[in-house]
Protein backbone atom coordinates (compact mmCIF):
# COMPACT_ATOMS: atom_id res chain seq x y z
CA UNK A 1 0.00 0.00 0.00
CA UNK A 2 1.32 3.39 -0.88
CA UNK A 3 -0.11 6.94 -0.17
CA UNK A 4 0.71 9.11 -3.37
CA UNK A 5 3.36 10.79 -1.77
CA UNK A 6 6.63 10.66 -4.48
CA UNK A 7 9.81 10.48 -2.55
CA UNK A 8 11.58 11.47 -5.77
CA UNK A 9 12.43 10.25 -9.27
CA UNK A 10 14.33 7.39 -10.80
CA UNK A 11 15.78 7.06 -14.05
CA UNK A 12 15.94 4.12 -16.00
CA UNK A 13 19.12 3.04 -17.34
CA UNK A 14 18.00 -0.19 -19.31
CA UNK A 15 15.01 -1.92 -21.00
CA UNK A 16 15.14 -5.57 -21.77
CA UNK A 17 12.58 -7.39 -23.30
CA UNK A 18 11.82 -10.83 -21.92
CA UNK A 19 8.86 -12.79 -24.25
CA UNK A 20 5.61 -10.67 -23.20
CA UNK A 21 7.50 -9.23 -20.04
CA UNK A 22 9.71 -6.07 -19.58
CA UNK A 23 12.45 -5.74 -17.23
CA UNK A 24 13.26 -1.78 -16.17
CA UNK A 25 17.00 -1.25 -14.50
CA UNK A 26 16.68 2.61 -12.82
CA UNK A 27 18.40 4.41 -10.40
CA UNK A 28 17.88 6.61 -7.42
CA UNK A 29 19.05 7.81 -4.19
CA UNK A 30 17.98 4.75 -1.98
CA UNK A 31 19.38 1.72 -4.15
CA UNK A 32 21.37 0.67 -1.00
CA UNK A 33 18.17 0.26 1.30
CA UNK A 34 16.25 -1.83 -0.84
CA UNK A 35 15.62 -5.25 -0.84
CA UNK A 36 14.70 -7.94 -3.07
CA UNK A 37 10.93 -8.90 -3.06
CA UNK A 38 10.56 -5.23 -1.99
CA UNK A 39 7.48 -3.57 -3.35
CA UNK A 40 8.22 -0.04 -4.96
CA UNK A 41 5.44 1.97 -7.40
CA UNK A 42 7.12 2.98 -10.27
CA UNK A 43 4.22 6.12 -12.10
CA UNK A 44 1.71 4.49 -9.52
CA UNK A 45 2.30 0.65 -10.64
CA UNK A 46 3.46 -1.59 -7.43
CA UNK A 47 6.25 -3.83 -9.20
CA UNK A 48 8.60 -6.16 -6.83
CA UNK A 49 12.96 -5.66 -7.32
CA UNK A 50 13.96 -8.40 -8.55
CA UNK A 51 17.69 -8.14 -8.78
CA UNK A 52 20.17 -5.40 -7.82
CA UNK A 53 23.86 -4.45 -8.53
CA UNK A 54 25.77 -2.16 -6.11
CA UNK A 55 27.51 1.01 -7.06
CA UNK A 56 30.55 0.30 -9.49
CA UNK A 57 33.50 2.55 -10.44
CA UNK A 58 31.79 5.54 -12.05
CA UNK A 59 28.59 3.30 -12.55
CA UNK A 60 26.26 4.32 -9.85
CA UNK A 61 23.50 1.20 -8.07
CA UNK A 62 20.69 0.25 -9.94
CA UNK A 63 17.58 -2.34 -8.85
CA UNK A 64 15.72 -3.97 -11.64
CA UNK A 65 11.52 -4.58 -11.46
CA UNK A 66 9.99 -6.98 -14.02
CA UNK A 67 6.40 -5.32 -15.48
CA UNK A 68 4.32 -8.19 -16.45
CA UNK A 69 1.85 -7.85 -19.99
CA UNK A 70 -1.28 -7.43 -18.04
CA UNK A 71 0.66 -3.78 -16.43
CA UNK A 72 1.83 -3.31 -19.84
CA UNK A 73 -1.21 -2.74 -21.16
CA UNK A 74 -3.12 -1.09 -18.07
CA UNK A 75 -0.14 1.36 -18.22
CA UNK A 76 2.42 3.64 -19.70
CA UNK A 77 5.49 1.75 -18.55
CA UNK A 78 5.75 0.18 -21.81
CA UNK A 79 6.17 3.73 -23.58
CA UNK A 80 9.84 4.35 -21.02
CA UNK A 81 12.77 5.07 -22.98
CA UNK A 82 16.48 4.60 -20.99
CA UNK A 83 16.84 8.67 -19.90
CA UNK A 84 13.32 8.88 -18.82
CA UNK A 85 12.27 9.77 -15.50
CA UNK A 86 9.70 7.78 -13.27
CA UNK A 87 8.10 8.57 -10.13
CA UNK A 88 9.11 6.39 -7.27
CA UNK A 89 7.79 5.05 -3.62
CA UNK A 90 8.69 3.25 -1.42
CA UNK A 91 5.54 1.04 0.11
CA UNK A 92 3.73 2.96 3.30
CA UNK A 93 4.94 2.76 6.62
CA UNK A 94 1.87 1.90 9.26
CA UNK A 95 3.66 3.91 12.32
CA UNK A 96 3.57 7.26 10.14
CA UNK A 97 0.84 9.73 9.00
CA UNK A 98 -1.31 9.27 5.54
CA UNK A 99 -0.38 12.44 3.77
CA UNK A 100 -1.88 11.13 0.62
CA UNK A 101 -4.38 8.79 0.59
CA UNK A 102 -4.75 5.36 -0.15
CA UNK A 103 -3.05 4.29 -3.19
CA UNK A 104 -2.95 0.27 -3.70
CA UNK A 105 -0.35 1.34 -6.83
CA UNK A 106 -2.88 -1.00 -9.00
CA UNK A 107 -3.03 1.46 -12.00
CA UNK A 108 -6.56 1.10 -13.88
CA UNK A 109 -5.94 3.13 -16.78
CA UNK A 110 -3.93 5.63 -18.67
CA UNK A 111 -4.93 9.37 -19.39
CA UNK A 112 -3.83 11.71 -21.40
CA UNK A 113 -2.63 15.27 -20.99
CA UNK A 114 -4.80 17.65 -23.08
CA UNK A 115 -4.94 21.22 -22.09
CA UNK A 116 -2.02 22.80 -19.03
CA UNK A 117 -3.19 26.11 -17.44
CA UNK A 118 -0.78 28.74 -15.68
CA UNK A 119 -2.34 29.11 -12.33
CA UNK A 120 -0.39 31.92 -11.37
CA UNK A 121 2.23 30.27 -10.01
CA UNK A 122 1.07 26.83 -9.94
CA UNK A 123 -0.23 25.02 -13.02
CA UNK A 124 -3.56 23.09 -13.84
CA UNK A 125 -3.57 20.10 -15.61
CA UNK A 126 -6.33 18.70 -17.41
CA UNK A 127 -6.44 14.78 -18.58
CA UNK A 128 -9.02 13.06 -20.61
CA UNK A 129 -9.58 8.88 -20.28
CA UNK A 130 -11.90 6.80 -22.47
CA UNK A 131 -15.34 6.38 -20.85
CA UNK A 132 -16.82 3.15 -20.08
CA UNK A 133 -20.42 3.21 -18.72
CA UNK A 134 -19.97 -0.20 -17.08
CA UNK A 135 -16.15 0.80 -15.60
CA UNK A 136 -18.30 3.61 -14.24
CA UNK A 137 -20.87 2.08 -13.17
CA UNK A 138 -18.34 0.04 -10.56
CA UNK A 139 -16.40 3.27 -9.71
CA UNK A 140 -13.70 3.86 -12.12
CA UNK A 141 -14.95 7.62 -12.31
CA UNK A 142 -14.13 11.38 -10.25
CA UNK A 143 -15.71 13.45 -7.94
CA UNK A 144 -14.89 16.98 -7.43
CA UNK A 145 -12.54 17.50 -4.29
CA UNK A 146 -12.12 13.52 -4.47
CA UNK A 147 -8.59 12.03 -4.95
CA UNK A 148 -7.06 10.45 -8.00
CA UNK A 149 -3.50 9.30 -8.46
CA UNK A 150 -1.71 10.27 -11.46
CA UNK A 151 1.48 8.74 -12.43
CA UNK A 152 1.51 7.36 -8.56
CA UNK A 153 0.80 11.49 -7.14
CA UNK A 154 -1.79 11.66 -5.12
CA UNK A 155 -4.02 15.07 -6.00
CA UNK A 156 -7.12 16.19 -5.70
CA UNK A 157 -9.79 16.35 -8.35
CA UNK A 158 -11.47 19.77 -9.49
CA UNK A 159 -13.59 20.17 -12.79
CA UNK A 160 -14.50 16.58 -13.34
CA UNK A 161 -16.77 15.50 -16.08
CA UNK A 162 -17.24 11.81 -17.26
CA UNK A 163 -14.36 11.58 -19.24
CA UNK A 164 -11.99 14.03 -17.95
CA UNK A 165 -10.41 16.00 -14.63
CA UNK A 166 -8.23 18.53 -14.07
CA UNK A 167 -5.64 18.84 -10.78
CA UNK A 168 -3.68 21.77 -9.64
CA UNK A 169 0.04 21.08 -9.55
CA UNK A 170 2.28 23.28 -7.21
CA UNK A 171 5.44 23.71 -7.98
CA UNK A 172 7.51 21.87 -5.65
CA UNK A 173 5.43 18.82 -7.06
CA UNK A 174 6.20 20.19 -10.47
CA UNK A 175 9.87 20.42 -9.96
CA UNK A 176 10.14 17.13 -7.74
CA UNK A 177 7.84 14.51 -9.92
CA UNK A 178 8.23 13.83 -13.81
CA UNK A 179 5.20 16.34 -14.53
CA UNK A 180 8.03 18.51 -15.20
CA UNK A 181 8.11 16.71 -18.23
CA UNK A 182 4.65 15.98 -18.98
CA UNK A 183 3.21 17.88 -22.67
CA UNK A 184 -0.17 17.96 -24.47
CA UNK A 185 -0.26 14.29 -25.75
CA UNK A 186 1.80 12.58 -23.00
CA UNK A 187 0.30 9.56 -21.18
CA UNK A 188 -0.21 9.40 -18.44
CA UNK A 189 -1.06 5.99 -15.30
CA UNK A 190 -4.05 6.63 -12.93
CA UNK A 191 -5.84 4.82 -10.32
CA UNK A 192 -8.98 5.98 -9.39
CA UNK A 193 -9.79 6.04 -5.65
CA UNK A 194 -10.50 2.56 -3.58
CA UNK A 195 -13.21 4.33 -1.29
CA UNK A 196 -15.17 4.84 -4.33
CA UNK A 197 -15.16 1.71 -5.88
CA UNK A 198 -15.96 -0.17 -2.74
CA UNK A 199 -19.32 2.17 -2.31
CA UNK A 200 -20.51 1.66 -5.77
CA UNK A 201 -19.79 -2.62 -5.16
CA UNK A 202 -21.72 -1.86 -2.21
CA UNK A 203 -24.54 -0.24 -3.73
CA UNK A 204 -25.14 -3.26 -6.06
CA UNK A 205 -26.72 -5.20 -3.27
Amino acid sequence: MFSGIIEEFATVVAIRKDRENIDFTLTCSFVNELSIDQSVAHNGVCLTVVNIVPAQGENPATYTVTAMKETLDRSNLGLLQVGDKVNVERSMLMNGRLDGHIVQGHVDQTATCIAMEDADGSTYFTFQYPFDAEMAHHGYFTVDKGSVTVNGVSLTVCRPTSDTFQVAIIPYTFEHTNFCDIRVGTVVNIEFDIIGKYIARLQQF
